[in-house]
């Protein structure tokens, strides 16, 4: 495998890798079964070992098992990792209960990170979303006490508007954004990407996929059980005509020796040196195709035609990400 380039986060930001490594799914996620804990070590450090040194966790991510994995992953090599940590949501029993966004608790959950993860520093710390429940001056201002303090280096945010980003820029510099972006998802393009690149705030992308969407593996209809069919943009006549434009997809990763996900991740890397695709792994053997995507190049008349087969708006119904 190569090593994964270096870019600045933002306008003269750290430099991390131009993809970054999801941990969430390494831990239970909505009650479901923890990977492997060996296996999803073992991935980490092969992902420092190629130059993936950006690691994206959450504190309520298997109630602290992400955070307690992460650190036990890059102990003794701490210099190797920048560690990116999402604060503010709740859950109890597997179950969202909403978000605790107030300085007191801010303050009360970055010392319990730090110590699951086993360092005195953590450099990148964001708000999982706002809600207005707690003004922005008062979450972001914490943070910004926080990077005073030196327990803190950077500022994110994620999943919020363009007002909200403006406002909180205005509070503390944002370094980066979190967002969900994919050629299914290009809501953001209208007012929220143009407004991180105006702010020179860098973009951490997950979702590339678009919740498994755009790997070609997706057959209609979903099964009862399965999660997605809560979003309308899988259930029915909607989940038909998606799949209809992801075989596009699937024939331009034919025609170039790639798989549709390695295509869908290329996609976003190609939307700018200032936004990091963030894809999750859990197995050492998803690093080289993944890795492999940051080398995929499309020609303009490729490009052309993903984006019109995927303009904003083509995919039908609603998901998560489209709050």
């Amino acid at each position: 495998m190569t090593t994964v380039k270096k870019i600045a986060l933002g306008n003269n930001g750290p430099l991390v890798s131009k993809l970054g490594l999801g941990c969430m799914r390494m831990s239970s996620v909505w009650g479901g079964a923890t990977n492997d804990e060996n296996e999803s070590i073992a991935t980490i450090q092969m992902a420092l070992d190629n130059g993936i040194n950006f690691l994206n966790t959450g504190d309520f991510y298997g109630a602290g098992h992400n955070e307690l994995l992460v650190g036990k992953a890059i102990k003794g090599r701490r210099d190797d990792a920048f560690i990116s940590v999402k604060f503010g949501a709740i859950f109890y029993g597997g179950q969202w209960l909403g978000l605790d966004l107030r300085p007191i608790a801010i303050k009360n959950f970055i010392n319990y990170s730090l110590v699951r993860l086993g360092v005195d520093v953590i450099d990148l710390y964001q708000p999982c979303r706002l809600d207005n429940s707690v003004p922005v001056e008062d979450v972001i201002g914490t943070v910004a006490d926080l990077i005073k303090e030196g327990k803190v280096r950077h500022l994110g945010v994620s999943e919020i508007t363009a007002a909200q980003l403006r406002k909180a820029h205005s509070v503390h510099p944002v370094t980066a954004l979190e967002i969900g972006y994919s050629l299914a998802d290009r809501q953001i393009e209208s007012d929220l990407l143009p407004t991180a690149k105006e702010l020179g705030i860098g973009v951490v992308a997950f979702a590339n996929t678009a919740e498994g969407l755009l790997t070609g593996d997706m057959k209609a209809p979903l099964p009862a059980n399965d999660y997605h069919t809560h979003f309308s943009r899988f259930q029915g006549d909607n989940l038909v005509k998606n799949l209809e434009k992801v075989d596009v997809l699937k024939q331009m990763a034919k025609d170039k020796g790639y798989t549709p996900a390695q295509l869908a991740i290329a996609w976003v890397n190609a939307q700018g040196e200032h936004i990091m695709p963030l894809v999750s792994m859990s197995r050492r053997s998803r690093l080289p195709e993944n890795i492999q995507t940051m080398d995929i190049v499309f020609t303009p008349e490729e490009m052309s035609k993903l984006n019109e087969q995927f303009a904003p708006g083509a995919i039908v119904g609603s998901t998560y990400l489209q709050r």
